[in-house]
């Protein structure tokens, strides 16, 4: 290595040390998904970064998604995706298969890759010790028969809602030298399974968990203004204004909502960062300029 080079790693690490210093001995909740999943440079680049964290002392604990390995398992097998207001229709079949996907080979994988990094990680999904309570997700749709007063129920089978977290399996695993990955699968009373929404399930965690910090890794930069620039440093009134005005619409509301529902149930601060860049979590939680939008209750 040259001098040059030494002379930047060392800038690195001493940028990273308060953080480092701050952050250690806190647990930081991530739901990991879209195109961070299925990049192998991507996938190995986020082990890492996992595997860095615990070594310093943070407890990240991981919710991952997989909804383009169902489809694919699914389109395979023969089957029509089906999706009502962003949700997928999960019949019975379907969630043979959520589980299997989610439960199986992508929890599994996520696992193996923090083991191939020199880390340690347990997968479990809510169905273990009844970590995720759930309860079956009931839609409301816009009638267009007027003589219906009330809006349309729409039922789209085993879609569910956390309903709670078992907070003793996660502290459990997250004390030990272990990483929690979780599969949002849940279970409700009497036994039946529910798909649960990634996003949904890491703000629970977060809350339950009283967490340092919710990442949630998107195919996107960060939130952003009317001309295209990043926003960062954001309270949770300043994000409902950005609603209000429109700034905030579409696909990103959801993510939004989970954000703020965290700050405002606990958790220092949310994060929205872009899952494509090479070692995203690390640039955000450990440099000075972070990579994407932050959001915090105050």
């Amino acid at each position: 290595m040259d001098q040059q080079r030494a002379g930047e790693t060392a800038r690195i690490l001493i940028e990273a040390l308060p953080y480092i210093q701050r952050f250690s001995g806190t647990t930081v909740v991530i739901k990991y998904g879209g195109n961070a999943m299925e990049n192998e440079e991507l996938k190995n680049s986020f082990a890492r970064d996992i595997v860095l964290m615990k070594a310093v002392g943070i407890h990240p604990v991981i919710v991952h998604g997989g909804g383009p390995q169902i489809g694919d398992l699914l389109a395979r097998l023969g089957k029509e995706s089906k999706f009502v207001q962003g949700m997928r229709v999960t019949d019975s079949e379907t969630m043979d298969v959520v589980q299997m996907v989610l439960g199986g080979l992508v929890n599994k994988e996520i696992v193996n890759l923090i083991h191939r990094n020199g880390g340690r990680a347990i997968g479990l999904t809510g169905k273990d010790g009844e970590l995720i309570r759930a309860k079956k997700m009931l839609l409301k749709g816009d009638s267009n028969d007027p003589a219906l007063k009330a809006p349309e129920i729409i039922d789209i089978g085993h879609v569910g809602e956390v309903q709670g977290i078992d907070v003793r399996v996660l502290e459990m695993v997250a004390g030990s030298d272990f990483i929690p990955v979780i599969a949002p699968i849940g279970v409700d009373d009497e036994g039946i399974s529910y798909n649960i929404n990634a996003d949904l399930v890491a703000g629970k965690v977060a809350e339950v968990l009283r967490a340092e910090k919710l990442i949630l890794l998107t195919n996107v930069s960060g939130l952003k203004d009317k001309q295209d620039n990043i926003l960062t440093g954001l309270s949770a009134q300043r994000v409902q204004e950005l609603i209000d005005d429109g700034t905030i619409y579409g696909g990103m509301l959801p993510k939004i909502g989970c954000a703020l529902d965290a700050v405002q149930n606990g958790v220092h601060s949310a994060h929205i960062i872009d899952g494509r860049v090479p070692h995203a979590v690390l640039l955000e939680i450990l440099t000075n300029q972070g990579i994407g939008t932050l959001i915090t209750r105050r």
